[in-house]
């Protein structure tokens, strides 16, 4: 029987995290899956799920967990995820003038309607004519049955409004 591990990784960045990461998860049998890494303000961010033989589960841990004398911090935890029903997804992309409190009110507002967010990316750009510091965030949204589109797109444009920013919410998949 397989399980699932989830990781959490930073350090400084430098050459060499990832096969480190990689050397010890195939030591194990185990199976890299899914992973969102990136090099943020100087550090090595990563985020990794793997799935290994669950009597090789507590061996993993253990050799991933190594790496912290190297100077990384390593969390790893065991999924519980469980085999509920496929989540509606929705994806919602906003693009405005950099202020504080964006991804909080827009996250509050959210949770309110009990919308999950499953993915989340953020940056900072300028506007092409002005400069200005622009905030993008790109997220997928797990949306329950019993809240309608229309309904989380009012929500979210009246909020919009306030926080002068405009979005777009799209039903279905992520490129269309």
């Amino acid at each position: 029987m397989r399980t699932s591990l989830v990781l959490t990784v930073i350090g400084d960045d430098k050459p060499g995290i990832v096969e480190q990461l990689s050397d010890r998860i195939r030591e194990t049998g185990a199976n890299w899956e899914e992973s969102r890494m990136a090099r943020l303000a100087g550090k090595f961010a990563g985020l990794l799920r793997v799935s290994v033989d669950a009597g090789q589960a507590d061996a993993l841990s253990a050799r991933l967990r190594a790496l912290n004398a190297g100077g990384l911090a390593i969390v790893v935890e065991r999924s519980a995820q469980s085999a509920a029903q496929s989540p509606r997804l929705i994806w919602l992309e906003l693009i405005g003038h950099d202020h504080p409190g964006i991804v909080h009110d827009i996250a509050r507002a959210l949770a309110q309607q009990g919308v999950n967010i499953e993915e989340l990316e953020t940056d900072l750009t300028s506007a092409p004519m002005s400069g200005d510091t622009l905030f993008r965030a790109r997220a997928t949204l797990s949306v329950p049955q019993t809240v309608s589109v229309e309904q989380l797109r009012s929500v979210l444009e009246a909020l919009a409004g306030e926080l002068m920013v405009d979005l777009a919410l799209r039903e279905g998949g992520s490129d269309g």
